[in-house]
């Protein structure tokens, strides 16, 4: 509706899950990296978790695009079934002809068409999506089929991807078997406000439009209100075009971004829906001061999230410099270090032969060869004692590494 008006050959925000558009954040590119080093190896589980909009379905879609030729892959986004129709569903995704109910039947089958794609030398994986929603008899079934193995290579692979609440789960000590199985973890975290601004850039490029489309503050607001969720923020990039293109906008400011948060079109990270909000003492519910209050715990939510952020940059940049400023202090006390040791073997040298001589005299002259003498030791334990805080503050250095 709106492409033409901006320039775009494509809409940019589309929140459907498309790999070839897939923006490779550090954290994403991590995950990829994870999920194909777990596959290379061939462990036995691979766990992938991540918020509600994360990206998770569309890096699987991009692993399966660059995999799939290579191997058996199945794949399960429904998952609110029992262990038993659970078995069925994985039957039916490799395309084994089942004819029967009965489970143990159903284990056979999966392990024949796993010896025989053994013997063909193919490689066989199990991905479920959303698996979050599965019973703890699923899980537990699902732990069952990594026991389908030769005697010294695994024969099916089983990635689990879902929501935080599955890496909960996986620590209660029911699950404590299945945990101990995985063997590449990884979690998605959402983008920082950097990062939110390159992502929005990067789709808007993809789909042939100039990356500035967004003013800088409108992409603040935006990350700040997203949370840094993709989903999110392909909601409110998506309606915010839809808005100045209705004003006749070639360029989005924040005023746009603010009156599409205004309109609600996208809630806040972590914020309920209205029906199922609870009473709070002290808050009208429904109306009058209710959502003025609302409006204004949301604001300081916001700010909180930004100051952490602004709060771990600024640790890890004191730290930073920290470390610099002991290294500089370090190569200080290591030239003084060695300009005394030069010093000190200069003046051993220089003092032996008059030792030999002051040695020889027997008067009251070769005092002045033991003053001496006790002027070297003096120097060389103060040589020591340099040495020492040398140490110490390479071991201070040492400990205040981030």
């Amino acid at each position: 509706m709106y492409e033409s008006h901006y320039g775009l050959t494509a809409k940019p925000f589309s929140i459907v899950p498309n790999p070839e558009i897939l923006f490779l954040s550090k954290n994403h590119a991590n995950a990829l990296t994870y999920l194909e080093y777990g596959l290379s190896e061939k462990v036995g589980f691979i766990l992938l978790t991540g918020e509600i909009g994360a990206g998770k379905t569309t890096l699987i879609r991009c692993m399966l695009n660059k995999i799939e030729s290579q191997m058996d892959v199945a794949v399960i986004f429904n998952t609110n079934f029992t262990a038993d129709q659970m078995l069925r569903r994985i039957l039916s995704e490799f395309d084994i002809p089942c004819d029967t109910t009965d489970k143990e039947r159903h284990l056979q089958l999966l392990y024949q068409f796993l010896i025989d794609r053994y013997a063909m030398g193919n490689h066989v994986l199990l991905i479920v999506d959303e698996a979050q929603n599965l019973s703890d008899d699923a899980l537990e079934d699902i732990r069952m089929l990594s026991n389908l193995q030769t005697d010294d290579q695994i024969l099916l692979q089983i990635m689990l991807v879902g929501q935080p609440e599955l890496k909960n789960r996986l620590n209660l000590p029911e699950f404590r078997q299945l945990a101990q199985r995985i063997a590449v973890n990884y979690h998605i975290t959402p983008l920082d406000a950097d990062q939110t601004r390159d992502y929005i850039g990067y789709r808007i490029q993809k789909a042939g439009g100039k990356p500035d489309l967004f003013a800088p503050e409108a992409v603040q607001r935006i990350h700040r209100h997203s949370g840094g969720i993709p989903r999110s923020i392909n909601l409110m990039c998506d309606t915010a075009l839809v808005y100045g293109f209705a004003d006749n906008l070639q360029h989005i400011e924040l005023a746009v971004v603010e009156k599409v948060i205004k309109d609600r079109v996208c809630m806040p990270v972590g914020e309920e829906k209205p029906a199922g909000r609870k009473k709070t003492k002290g808050m009208v519910s429904g109306g009058g001061a209710g959502p003025g209050i609302m409006e204004r715990i949301h604001s300081l939510e916001e700010s909180l999230a930004e100051l952490k952020q602004q709060h771990e940059k600024f640790t890890e940049k004191v730290q930073n410099d920290l470390l610099l400023k002991y290294q500089q202090l370090l190569v200080t006390e290591q030239q003084r270090f060695d300009r005394l040791m030069a010093k000190f073997s200069q003046t051993l040298q220089q003092d032996q032969p008059q030792d030999a001589i002051m040695s020889e005299k027997e008067d009251g002259k070769g005092l002045d060869g033991q003053a001496r003498k006790r002027d070297v030791k003096t120097k060389y334990a103060q040589l020591l004692m340099m040495e020492e805080a040398k140490q110490a503050l390479k071991k201070e250095t040492e400990g205040r590494e981030p």
